[in-house]
């Protein structure tokens, strides 16, 4: 099978016509972010912020002719209107209205009705981040608070199968998404939007947009806390988030081992250099406590992640023990805090829930504090 290029890719994109204009997509320079790898196909189409909606019809097009090309396995289309002008002023020559225009959508607020938006990170993968994020929130919805529930994870979205929630989300106007919805959480992820086996091979501004606008273009409503399921270590999407986005604050897990404790202290010190507000360290996999004779054994080590908390000057939310219903529950989209409410995990979960509500309820929450700066010295 001959190997896909991106000349082969733009060659077919000249085929695809802009309605408005009569002329291909490429010679509008439209095209950005191009991504061509082992036959999947990714980039972004630019477009007008206002005519975006009205363009999903271009997006779809552009898509089926690459899938149709020889050598493509995959074919991911996202339309964008965060050109690079954007990030700068309007031209000169602009009409008032536009300038105007530009500005509210450069200054309208992400989630404005979320009290508290808190980052739950860890410095690398395989830690049970994700697995944590779900059940603190349905430890934080048992309690009584409205919850939000963000999958900012947008290589590995894994909050839809957590959930238990499938198919896509609906848009009255075409421009606002309504979130989908489960044990009284509302959520968002990159998961309900591409397909399971669709490979996620975006650049850095394609990530950035893609969160963004799970913020700001979703009907979240009146929520008292959004738990955002970060993606692992500390790259674009972490700089994004914590940047852009007012994070009430953050919570840490990891495991007991060295290795993973290193990786943690990175994503913590990330945080902090940007002023969030590290809320915690939670230490996951924290023992196996065998089901048959009630032995437990420190697989990973234990206590690791309460030390580093200690060393570095954080509270130390708990630790969760590794067991097989903690991951068969989350694996059936049916979380533990919710499928056995009565058990010692599921209290446990809650436990940290409620301790993070009590450090939430004490500050003014993400509306009161504007998005940080990183600067580079």
């Amino acid at each position: 099978m001959a190997q896909i290029t991106e000349a082969d890719v733009m060659s077919r994109l000249k085929s695809v016509v802009e309605p408005d204009s009569g002329k291909d997509i490429v010679a509008l320079g439209m095209v950005s972010g191009l991504v061509v790898k082992d036959g999947n196909v990714g980039f972004s189409i630019e477009v007008d912020p206002e005519k975006g909606p009205a363009l999903e019809p271009l997006r779809k097009t552009a898509e089926q002719a690459i899938h149709e090309m020889p050598g493509v396995v995959s074919a991911t289309v996202v339309l964008t209107a965060h050109r690079a002008q954007s990030q700068s002023a309007p031209p000169p020559h602009a009409h008032p209205q536009q300038q105007q225009q530009q500005q509210q959508q450069e200054t309208k607020p992400l989630a404005p009705g979320v009290k508290h938006i808190v980052a739950v990170a860890s410095g690398k993968g395989g830690v049970g981040k994700s697995t944590t994020a779900v059940n603190l929130a349905m430890g934080l919805a048992a309690a009584g608070h409205k919850v939000g529930l963000l999958d900012a994870d947008i290589y590995g979205p894994s909050q839809p199968r957590m959930m238990g929630i499938s198919g896509k989300p609906s848009s009255a106007d075409g421009k606002i998404l309504q979130p989908m919805e489960n044990y009284g959480i509302k959520v968002m992820s990159m998961g309900f939007l591409v397909d399971e086996e669709t490979p996620m091979i975006w650049r850095g501004p394609m990530v950035m947009s893609a969160l963004q606008q799970m913020l700001r273009d979703v009907n979240w409503g009146e929520l008292d806390v959004m738990i955002v399921d970060m993606p692992p270590g500390t790259g674009d999407a972490q700089l994004t988030m914590a940047q852009q986005v007012p994070l009430a604050g953050a919570v840490i897990v990891s495991t007991p081992q060295d290795i993973a404790l290193l990786d943690a202290r990175k994503g913590l010190n990330m945080f902090r250099k940007v002023d969030v507000p590290v809320l915690g360290i939670i230490e996951n996999m924290s023992y196996f406590l065998c089901p048959s004779c009630g032995h437990q054994s420190d697989i990973f080590g234990h206590g690791g992640a309460r030390d580093e908390a200690e060393r570095l000057g954080v509270e130390f939310l708990g630790e969760i023990p590794l067991h097989l219903d903690i991951r068969e529950t989350s694996d059936g989209g049916q979380p533990i805090v919710v499928s056995r409410p009565d058990s010692d995990h599921a209290a446990a979960f809650r436990a940290i829930a409620n301790r993070l509500w009590e450090q939430l309820d004490t500050t003014g929450g993400s509306e009161a504090r504007t998005a940080p700066k990183i600067v580079i010295q």
